[in-house]
């Protein structure tokens, strides 16, 4: 399987790109794969260019079919002004049409504080829907805190939660590759518990205890309907 990381960060160590290689490593590591970075930061001159000429160099004509080549995507970019950068939105734009058609997609974001967290689904996924690539339901959103810091108005908790969010959009984007290509829905991978239902029960009950399961260790005040109807 061939994996494309499209990452919009300025700069090779920034937190997007990190983002970027700790989400593809993710997914070879429980689901096998290779990697190919494509680094908007390289591009920037080509894509302006592109924009203004209506044609596009040879090395980003290049990019262009590294994602069409690409069995599934990883897109993240960084939060400016609460939305995706400049440089992530006019990539987009100049990719040529249909590229992404029916193409699995995973999205993630980075910025400073928790409360840009939104950057995912009120601006990328409608983005990624519109160009009709088929988008992972987690998206992840990384703030400052989870790369070992946090911000003045954040608790600074969150990077526990970080190689959790990133492995349940992993297992989601490996389960639409496969749904697509017809091989069995992959199972879950060491250290992934909690992810999701569990595998290999069909019957409601176990499903619901599964789901409920899942929110008590993601919410330690975490109540269940029936119990607050109970009474």
């Amino acid at each position: 399987m061939k994996i494309a990381v499209v990452s919009a960060s300025l700069s090779e160590s920034s937190t997007t790109q990190r983002l970027g290689r700790a989400m593809a490593d993710a997914y070879v590591g429980a689901f096998g794969g290779e990697v190919q970075m494509i680094s908007l930061r390289e591009l920037a001159h080509d894509i302006t260019d592109n924009m203004l000429t209506g044609f596009p160099s040879p090395r980003l004509e290049e990019s262009f079919e590294q994602v069409k080549a690409a069995d599934a995507l990883i897109a993240v970019t960084p939060a400016y002004n609460a939305s995706y950068s400049g440089l992530f939105k006019s990539f987009f734009d100049v990719l040529p049409e249909d590229y992404l058609r029916g193409k699995p997609v995973a999205i993630g974001a980075t910025g400073g504080t928790p409360r840009h967290s939104l950057v995912t689904e009120h601006a990328i996924r409608p983005m990624m829907t519109y160009l009709h690539a088929h988008v992972a339901p987690t998206a992840v959103y990384a703030a400052t805190e989870d790369f070992g810091a946090h911000a003045a108005d954040s608790d600074g908790s969150g990077g526990a939660g970080l190689n959790r969010r990133i492995m349940r959009e992993m297992e989601e984007l490996a389960m639409i590759y496969r749904a697509q290509t017809g091989q069995p829905t992959p199972g879950r991978t060491a250290g992934t518990a909690g992810t999701g239902a569990k595998h290999g029960s069909g019957a409601e009950g176990d499903a619901a205890r599964s789901d409920v399961d899942e929110a008590k260790a993601l919410f330690a005040d975490f109540t269940p309907m029936s119990d607050l109807l109970s009474d």
